[in-house]
């Protein structure tokens, strides 16, 4: 039964949360885009135009190490393989399906954590304002950012490209600490991208998706039913 609450202001009010947590990891990431060498208009459409956080600071990282467009196409690729299966589960609860394509780009791993938990039907006004918000925070973080990149110490600038790194070990070192299986298979990946980085083969989008690759192939030979996942 649909909730007649799920209004557009109820999503926009719910993904608050979503909205400040966004704003810490935006603002990071404009700063790295003028690092990096960016314009205003390069960075805003960056965030505008992808909206995939951990996608976009592997990108940045990418450009950063001149890897070539297709490098950063597959590997991008790859790390947001996820949000299709986030479509397809959110295409089960959705009213009006018709307006996936459109609600699809919204898509990001909190709001569907948000929705997702969610029970019975979801209203597109509901999410769509939960989405809405969610960008709001990170497009609006990101240009902030990269404004407050005039007036912050270059080396401090420098300095904040560690956050990569911080996200992908905020990211996956949660999930690692319950499941073996997902440890295990974080650690074979990791271990293919060392091992071709000290054998000097491979450029270092290269690198990054063959350990994906590997990392996913070990996974699924040790785990063929998906059970360590549950």
């Amino acid at each position: 039964m649909v909730n007649q609450e799920d209004t557009f202001s109820r999503g926009f009010i719910t993904g608050l949360p979503v909205f400040f947590s966004y704003l810490p990891i935006a603002i990071t990431f404009g700063l790295l885009t003028r690092a990096a060498g960016l314009e205003m208009l390069q960075t805003f459409s960056f965030s505008a135009l992808v909206f995939a956080g951990a996608s976009q600071f592997v990108a940045l990282n990418l450009l950063n190490l001149g890897a070539g467009f297709l490098e950063i196409i597959i590997t991008t690729f790859l790390v947001n393989l996820r949000h299709l299966l986030m479509s397809a589960s959110l295409y089960t609860k959705i009213i009006d399906p018709r307006l996936i394509p459109i609600l699809g780009f919204g898509v990001t791993d909190e709001s569907f954590a948000v929705a997702g938990i969610r029970e019975g039907p979801i209203t597109v006004p509901f999410l769509a304002g939960l989405q809405l918000v969610g960008y709001l925070g990170w497009v609006g973080g990101t240009v902030l950012g990269y404004v407050a990149g005039e007036f912050l110490p270059e080396a401090l600038q420098a300095g904040m490209g560690f956050a990569l790194y911080a996200l992908f070990i905020a990211l996956i070192a949660p999930p690692a600490s319950r499941s073996g299986l997902i440890f295990t298979v974080a650690i074979i990946a990791a271990g293919i991208n060392w091992a071709l980085t000290l054998l000097g083969l491979g450029h270092g989008g290269v690198r990054i998706v063959l350990g994906i690759i590997g990392g996913a192939l070990a996974g699924t030979i040790l785990d063929p039913e998906g059970r360590g996942l549950r």
